[in-house]
């Protein structure tokens, strides 16, 4: 690799890493200086030649270079990558219940673009930049030797790389084993409730681990209560309702594969009698229950991201402020509504304002219980604003009387 490339950036700029964030931008870069090939390390200097750091450079990204050590010194080797992911695995061992959790979640843990997830015994990696990309095998490697450490054995490592993402770092989509392979279907337990966990065929990288202490704080609210979950994916919300004692829950997703797999995961946890999954679009379903006099003490939105870019915010809006408006006209009065949004492009004054529209077109009003965000294996790092995107949260929804 070449040590000896330069990137000068031009005067004011640098915004984001002088904020405390990894990225530089295409349009930020005065020169050059050095032979490279994309991916390779670089050492980036303030217009001043005041040294910022060191990190991957790629010219095919928007994102042009990606900090991953603020040290200009520090050479990117095995020892340095093990600090890091050390680092990770001792911070998840203290806030999170690691039998199934993020280990890596890119820029919040200083190695940009990479993402693994560790679900029972089975790691499932994501790797959506080009300079990453080049040290994933080694990072596995070094992963499964410090977990070997803490006396956990890995199985099996399933790579996710087929994101959209990897588009615009001009990478493949690629999916697939990295060595061994093993059965794709892994059994998980979290909260109690036991899951299915399809790596390889699942959504991202098959399980949504961000929500697991937002799934808890909903268990409270379902004891006795009828409750509907919407979007429910593989029926995460819907068989924390269950096991919670709800009388009788309906779990709904657009997707048949969904639907199946989250029956079978009532199955698994011997729900099946009062958790029950339909296949519908919710934008048509919910209009057709309110319709029929349906009422709920217990409503969950958890859709996914109405946008992914900043263009189509306005769209999302309405698309939350619609579901959010049904929601409400479903839940019994004094009932409540758990909602939420996994789009950052979606802040949350964003977010806080549509759901306050939504209320007022739906004649309701709300009491906060709770705002809460990603679990904390999902860390949001300031200056780091895409690591901040889960806004989840639950009200009782009164009548406006």
């Amino acid at each position: 690799m070449n040590n000896h490339t330069v990137v000068t950036l031009k005067k004011g700029e640098g915004r984001t890493i002088k904020a405390g964030g990894l990225w530089i931008f295409d349009n930020e870069i005065e020169s050059i200086m050095g032979r490279f090939t994309n991916g390779d390390i670089v050492t980036v200097h303030d217009f001043d030649g005041y040294p910022m750091g060191r990190g991957y450079i790629n010219q095919n990204s928007k994102i042009r270079i990606r900090l991953m050590t603020r040290n200009v010194h520090q050479e990117i080797d095995e020892e340095f990558l093990k600090m890091r992911l050390k680092n990770a695995w001792e911070y998840r061992k203290k806030t999170v219940d690691t039998s199934s959790c993020r280990i890596v979640f890119g820029d919040a843990d200083f190695l940009p673009g990479l993402v693994i997830d560790k679900f029972s015994d089975v790691l499932v990696v994501q790797s959506l930049a080009l300079g990453i990309d080049r040290f994933k095998e080694q990072i596995i490697d070094l992963l499964k030797e410090i977990l070997k450490e803490d006396g956990i054995s890995i199985r099996g490592v399933y790579e996710r790389s087929d994101a959209k993402e990897r588009k615009k770092e001009g990478m493949p989509r690629i999916k697939g084993f990295i060595g061994e392979e093993f059965d794709t279907k892994v059994k998980i337990s979290e909260n109690g409730v036991n899951y299915i966990v399809d790596v390889k065929d699942g959504q991202k990288t098959g399980f949504f681990l961000d929500q697991k202490y937002n799934r808890l704080a909903v268990q409270k609210l379902c004891k006795d209560a009828k409750v509907l979950d919407c979007f429910t994916h593989t029926g995460s919300f819907a068989l924390n309702a269950g096991i919670a004692g709800a009388a009788s829950v309906l779990g709904v997703d657009a997707s048949e594969l969904a639907v199946a797999q989250a029956a079978e995961n009532a199955a698994l946890n011997h729900l099946s009698d009062t958790v029950r999954f339909e296949c519908h679009d919710v934008f048509e379903l919910l209009p057709a229950l309110e319709k029929k006099g349906e009422k709920f003490d217990v409503v969950i939105l958890d859709p996914p991201a109405f946008t992914k870019s900043r263009n189509t915010i306005k769209s999302a809006m309405k698309g939350y402020r619609e579901i959010n408006m049904r929601g409400l006209k479903l839940v019994e009065d004094g009932g409540y509504l758990a909602t939420c949004s996994c789009s950052h492009f979606m802040d949350y004054e964003n977010f806080t304002k549509v759901i306050g529209q939504a209320a007022k077109s739906a004649h309701k009003r709300l009491r906060q219980v709770e705002y809460r965000t990603q679990a904390p294996d999902h860390p949001i790092l300031w200056a780091a604003n895409e690591s901040y995107y889960l806004k989840f949260y639950i009200f009782q929804v009164c009548d406006d009387k």
